[in-house]
């Protein structure tokens, strides 16, 4: 129970600091959606808990965030490209990408994030392989595959899940 407890009053607060308001409607929605943010991931969220805020763990955090911000906007322009052009190659398919992540949080942080770059959606994670589907296969090669959907990802979680 203060597992959960201890889940719920950090997600309370930071809800009550993101709204910056103690208007009693908004305090109520916060701990409802709180309570449910809770009910959800108490476990895995107190398993991690306060170990990420070390000054090592937030730096690769906040360089994971400039990592998947810059494939972000990469990735925009290049769906971008491809529907404003439609002479460019588009090529789909699903393809296995190996991880060497270990850690099953990292898993899914690497597939959402391999998810939310246009052109690829993480279709399934079995083991320590993830099947992705991609715009433009630009090769069946394992390493070609690592180095274009997840490398940089891979890299900075491995700092932070070590």
């Amino acid at each position: 129970m203060s597992r959960f407890l201890f889940t719920f009053g950090f997600f309370w607060i930071i809800w009550i600091g993101l709204t910056s308001t103690f208007n009693p409607q908004e305090v109520i929605a916060g701990a409802v959606v709180s309570l449910i943010i809770a009910s959800f991931s108490y476990k895995t969220f107190t398993d991690y808990g306060l170990k990420f805020l070390t000054p090592k763990k937030i730096y690769y955090i906040v360089k994971y965030l400039i990592v998947f911000l810059i494939a972000l906007v990469k990735a925009n322009f290049d769906v971008a490209r491809r529907v404003v052009d439609p002479k460019l190659p588009i090529n789909p398919g699903i393809v296995e990408y190996t991880t060497q992540l270990t850690d099953n949080a990292a898993k899914v942080i690497l597939a959402d994030s391999i998810t939310l770059t246009p052109g690829t959606l993480t279709v399934d994670i079995i083991g320590d392989k993830l099947y992705i589907h991609w715009i433009d296969v630009v090769s069946k090669d394992p390493a070609v595959i690592y180095r274009e959907i997840g490398e940089n990802f891979e890299n900075v979680l491995k700092e932070i899940f070590q």
